[in-house]
C-alpha cells in the first residue's frame, strides 16, 4: 500500500511564494510518475503538474507554466511544488498523486491515470 502525505500550504499573500513537499511509503518510488492536482471550493479537481520516474521530463497547466516548478528526489521518496508569483485564482487544497502508468504527456494530465493520493494542504493566497 502506497502513503502519500502532502506538507508545505499555508496563508500567503498574492506574489509570494511556497513549497509543497509530498513524502512517500509504501513502494519503490522512483518507479511512478508523481503528479500534483488542485481543487479550488466549488471546482472540480484539476492536474497542475507531472513529473516522470527520473524527472527528465516535466508538464504543467498552462496557467501555471513559469510560475511552478515540480521535482523530486528519488533517494528521498520525495516530490516537490515550488509556487512563486502565487495569484488569489491558485487558492485550492493541493494534493499529491502517484501514478502506476508510463509517463505520457496526454495521460500524466488525466485524474484517472492516478491510483494513490494525499490527503490534501490547503493553499490561500491573499490579494
Amino acid at each position: 500500500q502506497v502513503q502519500l502525505v502532502e506538507s508545505g500550504g499555508g496563508l500567503v499573500e498574492a506574489g509570494g511564494s511556497l513549497r509543497l513537499s509530498c513524502a512517500a511509503s509504501g513502494r519503490t518510488f522512483s518507479s511512478f510518475v508523481m503528479g500534483w492536482f488542485r481543487q479550488a471550493p466549488g471546482k472540480e479537481r484539476e492536474f497542475v503538474a507531472a513529473i516522470s520516474r527520473s524527472a527528465e521530463m516535466t508538464i504543467y497547466v498552462d496557467s501555471v507554466k513559469g510560475r511552478f516548478t515540480i521535482s523530486r528526489d528519488n533517494a528521498r521518496s520525495t516530490v516537490t511544488l515550488q509556487m512563486n508569483s502565487l495569484k488569489p485564482e491558485d487558492t485550492a487544497v493541493y494534493y499529491c498523486a502517484l501514478s502506476l502508468i508510463a509517463y505520457d504527456s496526454t495521460w500524466s494530465r488525466l485524474r484517472s491515470s492516478y491510483n494513490y493520493w494525499g490527503q490534501g494542504t490547503q493553499v490561500t493566497v491573499s490579494s
